[in-house]
């Protein structure tokens, strides 16, 4: 496999893993739990850094799905 094929490989299984648990955050969070404790949660921790946590929280699906629990970041 070639260098190009290996990196698109690679941002595609990333993506994925993203939207994996962008899905996950939407479902959970239409099931009742809190936002917080979604991120919390060992599944996410898992399979995204503490900077695509704060990402996901920029996700327009997740901004839909979240909508009013979601607070600016604190520095």
């Amino acid at each position: 496999m070639g260098w190009f094929s290996q990196m698109f490989k690679s941002l595609t299984q990333r993506s994925n893993r993203q939207d994996q648990v962008a899905a996950y955050v939407i479902r959970e969070h239409g099931e009742g739990r809190d936002i917080d404790e979604i991120l919390d949660d060992p599944y996410v921790k898992n399979r995204a850094t503490e900077t695509q946590r704060r990402q996901l929280l920029e996700r327009p699906d997740v901004i839909r799905a979240v909508g009013g629990q979601l607070r600016p970041p604190t520095s």
